[in-house]
């Protein structure tokens, strides 16, 4: 059974990603709120990224993997999860190498 979830997701004035929630069972997910910046002018995290989601879910998913719980299904999850976590690191090399990481800039 489906567990009810409220989530809200903001932009800033300029359409941005600009932080917001995600609350179910168990769950309190406050994101990010503007970037990080680079440099002398790089602050701290405010809030999640998905990346942090993600490793979340990959460390769930392993530990039922070492008990009777373990299956296919959650094999193939893993899979998955962690092509996505190798995604989002590309993403942010990418972004580095272009020095935009840390800021809104594309």
């Amino acid at each position: 059974m489906k567990q009810p979830s409220e989530s809200m997701n903001e932009f800033d004035d300029n359409g941005n990603p600009a932080g917001g929630f995600y609350k179910s069972n168990g769950i309190d997910i406050r994101w990010q709120k503007g970037p990080l910046g680079r440099g002398e002018e790089r602050v701290e995290p405010n809030g999640a990224f998905v990346e942090n989601v993600i490793d979340a879910a990959i460390g769930r998913l392993k530990h039922y993997q070492l008990s009777k719980f373990a299956c296919r299904e959650n094999e193939l999850a893993l899979e998955h999860l962690n092509a996505a976590a190798e995604l989002m690191a590309s993403r942010t090399k990418d972004r580095e190498e272009r020095n935009v990481e840390g800021t809104h800039e594309l």
